[in-house]
Formats: C-alpha cells, sequence, structure tokens
C-alpha cells in the first residue's frame, strides 16, 4: 500500500475535478465532494460514496432549500489497493467521476459499460 497524507490526496481530487469536461462541470448543480480517511463502518469498504437526489430526479418546482447533495471519496480504501503513486491518481479520477456520474443520474450498470465502474 502506498501512503500518501490527506492534503496531497485533496489535490489529487482537485486534479480529478479539474480534469472533467467543462460541459459536465457546468451541469453540476449543490453539491459538495469531501474527503474522508475511512468509509462508514458497517458497510463494505467504499472508495467513493454519492449521497443526495440526482440530477435527473429532481422536479422543477419541488427542489429546493435542500441541503447539498455529498460526494465522499475515501483516502485509505483507494490507497489500499494502490501500490504506485499513478495508479491512486488513477483511482481517483475514475472514482470522481464514478460518483459525479451518479450525481448527474447515471447508474453502476451503465458507468461499467463505460469504463468508470
Amino acid at each position: 500500500m502506498i501512503d500518501i497524507d490527506r492534503a496531497d490526496f485533496e489535490k489529487l481530487v482537485g486534479l480529478a475535478i479539474d480534469q472533467i469536461p467543462q460541459e459536465l462541470t457546468d451541469l453540476i448543480d449543490n453539491v459538495v465532494i469531501v474527503v474522508e480517511d475511512e468509509s462508514p463502518p458497517g458497510h463494505p469498504v467504499l472508495l467513493g460514496l454519492y449521497e443526495g437526489i440526482p440530477l435527473t430526479s429532481r422536479g422543477s418546482t419541488s427542489y429546493a432549500g435542500v441541503l447539498p447533495d455529498r460526494i465522499t471519496i475515501y483516502r485509505r480504501p483507494i490507497l489500499a489497493i494502490c501500490q504506485f503513486h499513478e495508479d491512486v491518481v488513477t483511482q481517483v479520477k475514475v472514482t470522481v467521476v464514478h460518483e459525479i456520474a451518479h450525481h448527474l443520474g447515471i447508474g453502476d450498470e451503465r458507468l461499467h459499460e463505460l469504463g468508470w465502474g
């Protein structure tokens, strides 16, 4: 397992977000992306998690005054499956894209078909 401190890992998450095409980042609405060290206890080990109401499920009049959706990227589970720094960079990007896709309303099955599973 490679070790990258939290500050450097957060920079990798920021770089992954910066690499997403502008057409997609323009669609992101009312979402916060955070880094946590560990995935939630009592769940399978997660690399990332989207919590919220996907854009495809938001009504034009009923979606107001809600807290932001949340995308969490889990540092230690990602580091645990990576051997080299380049592996971490790639896995962070895949995880960020995967969770943002959930925010956009794209499900796991389609993401796997597209190679982002």
